[in-house]
């Protein structure tokens, strides 16, 4: 791990492997640390940089919101500070969000992008007031308070039964992640805007990946984004739900390879 600092935070990362970069963003309440496969798979062509975003893993949460665009600027500021100007930015989730944001705000900065379980709408009042909810019980009663419930939204029921070292996995970044940067972030992702329209002015080559079994941001958000971005790739992985590159790495990584080494260098 590395740190260095940016926008008045030290912001922690990973930085591996050598050639075109490549940024992976990570979801909420989770950390960098969730795209190892990733990183290792691609590093023997890429430069893989994998930050975490403020308020989470080792980044530490501000008094603020932390909202999509900031966190996008984050990153922005994160690429100079390492004199990169043009990356692949990918980003799952809440990760995904914030890669639509870099992308809007950094457009010429972007030579594809990477869209993994994640949508371009904003969230409806029905969300928002879930989140609102879920940053009070957070407040109250700390991370474990939501863990059993989050594992059930964003795994599918075998990985539940069947992977236990992966539901550990995934529990730890949860109960490990700041509560201030979790509730940042819920109400950064409430106040978040709707990306529909920017999907059609998006001219960087970009992949969509999402799980067969996503609940949280199903195929049909991911279908809608291929429709909507020309020349996009769309690729299911079957038997994944909202954490693909978690439960389905061996199927993700192969789609990500692809994409990226017909970039070119």
């Amino acid at each position: 791990m590395e740190k260095l600092s940016v926008r008045g935070i030290k912001m922690a990362y990973d930085d591996v492997g050598s050639g075109p970069p490549v940024v992976l963003l990570h979801g909420y309440p989770f950390n960098r640390s969730m795209w190892r496969e990733q990183r290792d798979a691609l590093a023997a062509g890429y430069r893989v940089i994998t930050p975490d975003l403020r308020g989470h893993g080792a980044t530490p949460a501000t008094t603020d919101s932390a909202t999509m665009d900031e966190m996008a600027e984050d990153t922005a500021a994160l690429l100079d500070e390492l004199r990169i100007k043009r990356v692949v930015m990918g980003g799952l989730s809440m990760g995904g969000y914030v890669a639509l944001a870099f992308c809007r705000c950094f457009g010429l900065r972007v030579r594809a992008l990477i869209l993994a379980d994640t949508r371009p709408q904003a969230d409806t009042d029905e969300v928002r007031r879930n989140r609102e909810q879920q940053a009070e019980k957070i407040q109250r009663d700390g991370m474990q308070a939501i863990a059993d419930d989050f594992l059930g939204k964003v795994l599918t029921p075998a990985t539940l039964a069947e992977k236990p070292e992966v539901v550990a996995r995934v529990r730890e970044m949860i109960v490990r992640t700041d509560p201030k940067g979790a509730v940042n972030a819920l109400r950064g992702m409430a106040a978040r805007r709707d990306q529909t329209d920017f999907l059609p002015e998006i001219i960087a080559p970009t992949l969509i990946i999402v799980g067969s079994e996503d609940r949280l941001t199903p195929p049909a958000d991911a279908e809608q984004m291929h429709h909507e971005i020309r020349g996009s790739r769309l690729e299911i992985i079957e038997g994944a739900s909202h954490l693909s590159n978690l439960e389905r790495p061996a199927e993700l990584n192969r789609a990500l390879k692809s994409f990226l080494d017909e970039l070119g260098p």
